[in-house]
């Protein structure tokens, strides 16, 4: 009997648990990832992982978990896999301690939770302020076992370009780019699970790391896999700027206590920990008393966005306070105990800001963070209204039979806005059940339709892509295509979106495209080469891009990430869909059909006392709308 092959793409912690599963399983992978995989995005998390474990005795529950993920989702999350989710997270939690994952403690020697955003209970197990990375260490030396062994088989250094499709539309492997000899090769497969992570280098203001363009899920989309709810962008409210990118500030910073607020005046000359209580404007807890600076992230970052853009800002800039200081003036708490819980946070702002953050306020803005969107993915209910068929082959497979996607690079989870904390968590629960789905696939794979050098073929075309865009003569620079590609999202497809903006960017958008077909060769290396990746890269964004605004353009209302200043409201009545992309060369087509199930939990009204619609009128001015000519007056009654 031949070994079965499945071919995993992306080393984060999506990808190492999906290759961690399926070697268990005796399933060979071949794991390609374009960084060495301890350096992939999932490093970069700070805060920590949910899980309803209830060691405080807050009567938390998985239910609470799963309400609050869907409240915080606005309702555009599919209910079955959220509940599979909040049940399966507390033995994720436990399963990461037995591997040894340094989780920070209680003085009796529990794990220790504490509160993030969009949620009331103390929820986040956390290992310092460097989560992330002591995850993706934990589960790479679990998949370091199968290495030794020879089940998995890691390719680092690699770029995605595509899959193989046969001629029943099958994935049958991928094709992938040695980044340093630059060879092109095709990779026969039973199975892909693309793992690959978010896309925030579109919006250049992004926590992301620079490797994050959406590259294989464009490939993907471009192929005929389905792209859903593009349009839903998350913009983390805390971030510090960068040359290259914004520098993460995590929620675990407010979770902990941090306060956001700015100078009553904006013109105040005094030093931030110099100025007295009655002359600062704590905005959050002005709003909403009851979650204060622990709102959803979309909220926290639409309210810093309207306080700056009245001028309100430190210093009438872009930048507001978030504030520690009190922590350990007021609280009594030592400088140990707060490296302890945040550490590795404060060592990033004092490397890039040169400043204490314990002893002068961070100064902060927005940022894009996450995409809730990503390939559209199956599920399979099983026989009670709120659970999952785990050993059917339908879950997280793709439109593209024998496609898998796990991780931040699909949709599922997080509807119009992710909870915080709930990444690591999914891409766990995720990357899990993706190798159920696969190694159910695996029972009955279709036999392959079409010529036996389909792999080759597929090798050639993408070879000759290469050497076409190797060769080019243009006058465009790609690298400062992808900077008006990056204004042109962040402006006009971000924070706060407006019909007309969204026209334009669609019609900008086009122009890039045609632009992109001329640019100038900027390398002829045969050795690894940047440029021509860079410039292929390039284009895949852009037709990223194109989704991400026709689903914000074709929404007309407001959700979640997607606030629309033309329609401010939530539109349950017509607008709980998945907006499901596809890919044409003219551009995207889309398709509402997809009704969100809620067989759980009925859509309510959101749970705090303030939303978008609210802070505008309260921040900006009662007549704002009507000043924009986004709102027609009501008429007198008569």
């Amino acid at each position: 009997m031949v070994q079965q092959k499945v071919i995993v793409v992306g080393g984060g912690l999506a990808g190492l648990m999906t290759t961690m599963k399926l070697a268990e399983a005796g399933v060979n992978v071949q794991l390609f990832s374009i960084v060495p995989v301890k350096r992939s995005h999932s490093v970069c998390a700070q805060g920590g992982i949910n899980g309803a474990v209830n060691l405080r005795g807050e009567n938390d529950s998985p239910y609470l978990h799963f309400e609050d993920t869907i409240t915080g989702g606005d309702f555009l999350n599919h209910q079955p896999p959220v509940m599979r989710m909040a049940e399966r997270a507390p033995a994720i939690i436990y399963l990461l301690d037995r591997m040894g994952v340094p989780f920070n403690r209680t003085s009796e020697g529990l794990l220790s939770f504490r509160r993030f955003g969009g949620t009331l209970k103390h929820r986040t197990a956390y290992a310092g302020a460097t989560t992330g990375q002591q995850l993706l260490y934990a589960l790479d030396e679990q998949v370091r076992r199968f290495e030794s062994s020879k089940v998995v088989e890691k390719f680092e250094g690699w770029t995605f370009i595509g899959i193989i499709k046969d001629d029943d539309g099958v994935c049958r492997g991928i094709v992938a780019q040695d980044m340093r000899s630059m060879k092109i090769e095709s990779f026969v497969a039973d199975a892909v699970v693309i793992c690959s992570g978010g896309n925030g280098v579109i919006f250049g203001r992004s926590t992301n790391s620079i490797i994050n363009t959406g590259d294989p899920v464009s490939a993907c989309y471009q192929q005929g896999a389905v792209y859903g709810n593009p349009e839903m962008v998350q913009i983390h409210p805390t971030a510090i700027p960068g040359e290259d990118k914004c520098r993460l500030i995590s929620e675990s910073v407010r979770g902990e206590g941090g306060r956001l607020w700015v100078p009553r005046n904006a013109n105040d000359a005094r030093m931030a920990k110099d100025i007295p209580e009655q002359d600062r404007y704590y905005f959050c807890e002005e709003l909403d008393p009851t979650y204060g600076n622990l709102l959803s992230r979309d909220l926290v970052s639409f309210i810093i966005y309207c306080v700056c853009r009245m001028g309100k800002g430190v210093g009438g800039k872009q930048q507001v306070y978030l504030d520690i200081g009190h922590l350990h003036r007021k609280n009594g708490w030592s400088r140990e105990l707060i490296n302890d819980k945040l550490g590795g946070v404060l060592e990033i702002y004092e490397k890039f800001m040169r400043e204490d953050p314990i002893d002068n306020p961070m100064r902060i803005y927005p940022a894009v963070h996450y995409t809730m969107g990503g390939l559209w993915v199956d599920y399979e209910k099983g026989h009670g209204e709120e659970s999952l068929d785990i050993l059917s082959h339908r879950n997280q497979m793709t439109s593209v039979p024998g496609l898998y996607a796990a991780g931040e690079c699909e949709y599922q989870y997080h509807g119009a806005n992710r909870l915080g904390a709930n990444a690591l968590l999914t891409c766990l629960t995720g990357g899990e059940l993706a190798a159920l789905g696969v190694l159910a696939w695996l029972k009955s794979v279709p036999e392959t339709k079409g010529p036996q050098t389909l792999s080759e073929d597929a090798a050639k075309l993408r070879t000759s892509e290469y050497e076409g865009l190797k060769s080019s003569h243009g006058s465009e620079n790609p690298y400062q295509l992808l900077a008006e590609l990056q204004e042109t999202m962040w402006n006009y497809c971000g924070i706060w979106r407006l019909q007309k903006e969204l026209v334009a960017a669609r019609g900008k958008l086009d122009e890039l495209t045609e632009r992109t077909k001329q640019c100038k060769l900027l390398d002829a290396g045969h050795w690894s080469n940047q440029a021509v990746p860079f410039t292929r890269s390039l284009s895949n964004m852009i037709e990223m891009s194109k989704a991400i605004v026709g689903g914000a353009i074709l929404r007309d209302e407001s959700r979640g990430a997607h606030f629309k200043l033309d329609t401010p409201d939530r539109d349950d009545s017509a607008w709980l869909r998945t907006t499901k992309a596809f890919w044409t060369k003219d551009g995207p087509t889309f398709d509402f059909s997809e009704q969100v199930e809620c067989n759980v939990l009925e859509p309510r009204p959101r749970k705090y006392k303030i939303n978008q619609n609210k802070v505008v009128k309260v921040v900006m001015g009662d007549d704002f709308f009507v000043k924009a000519g986004l709102q027609k007056e009501e008429a007198s009654a008569t």
